[in-house]
């Protein structure tokens, strides 16, 4: 088990003033199972009050207006979290069980339903068509698909842009985390895999000393249904992280998933005056024990 310290910086600076502007953030983790909360919270500048709720996948949103004049904007996230390895047994389920479990639960179904983001080139679906084919389980073929995605892939900043769709992303074999999820996402719903969007922080250096601060970024991985679990009517989801071709373990830190990027982006909002902005991100993470 593993404690991390996320300190999170982010925001916006006008071209102009802004006269007021409204927000929501999704950017502290949630306890779960192998993790847990310790602190979370969020400051702003300028200060603003706070209303916290849960969106309809179950991630904390924290939502805030600014109504005096201001030329910038800045939201720190500060979270300490403990985090287990997560290990996970190979799942057993077949096709068939799967395709009769998906239907127990409302959000397996959604997660089957390509979207924008996701729809995928010909060609990634029948390279996941042939994938799953050739595999026993659904469990072995969604792994073996998030390994073929992941290292087909490069991992490049500044080539796509945040609006970018997984096939333009695919067309370029290039892009983020972000792009080379939604592209592992079209290929799992496509041979019917339900696969849902996470996001969060990944601790990018396992040999790092405790209490070094690291620098981070946002993080996305997948998780893929393993069936109905007994009393539990969210079911069972596996973590794995394609970009960097590792099932979610101990560095990976969940702050809550959707069906893409858009339903789970860390900060969106609409602001008043001010003419262009311009946002800034900046991630540190400290392994504390």
């Amino acid at each position: 088990m593993k404690r991390l310290r996320v300190t999170h910086t982010t925001g916006f600076r006008y071209e102009g003033e802004a006269s007021a502007s409204y927000n929501e953030a999704r950017m502290l983790p949630a306890s779960r199972e192998g993790q847990w909360v310790l602190s979370a919270h969020i400051d702003t500048k300028p200060n603003a009050p706070q209303h916290t709720y849960t969106d309809y996948w179950g991630t904390r949103v924290t939502s805030f207006e600014v109504l005096s004049p201001h030329r910038e904007l800045v939201l720190s996230a500060s979270s300490l979290i403990e985090v287990d390895d997560r290990p996970h047994e190979d799942c057993s389920i077949g096709w068939d069980e799967l395709r009769e479990a998906s239907r127990l639960t409302v959000e397996s179904v959604e997660q089957l339903r390509q979207s924008r983001r996701t729809e995928p080139p010909a060609e990634v679906a029948a390279e996941a068509a042939d994938i799953a084919a050739a595999a026993a389980t659904p469990c072995e073929a969604a792994e073996a698909i998030c390994r073929a995605i992941g290292g087909e892939m490069e991992y490049v900043q500044g080539v796509t842009r945040v609006d970018a769709t997984g096939a333009e992303a695919w067309a370029a074999r290039r892009g983020v985390c972000q792009d080379i999820v939604h592209v592992t996402l079209g290929a799992l719903r496509s041979v019917g895999i339900p696969a849902r969007y996470v996001s969060g922080y990944l601790h990018p250096r396992p040999d790092a000393e405790l209490h070094e601060k690291v620098a981070g970024e946002s993080h996305a991985w997948v998780e893929w249904y393993c069936g109905a679990a007994e009393g539990d009517g969210h079911g069972i989801w596996r973590g794995w992280d394609p970009t960097n071709l590792t099932e979610a373990g101990d560095r990976h830190v969940y702050v809550g998933h959707g069906r893409d990027y858009d339903d789970i982006a860390p900060i969106r909002g609409v602001y008043a005056g001010a003419g262009a902005a311009d946002i800034f991100v900046k991630v540190e993470i400290t392994r504390e024990a």
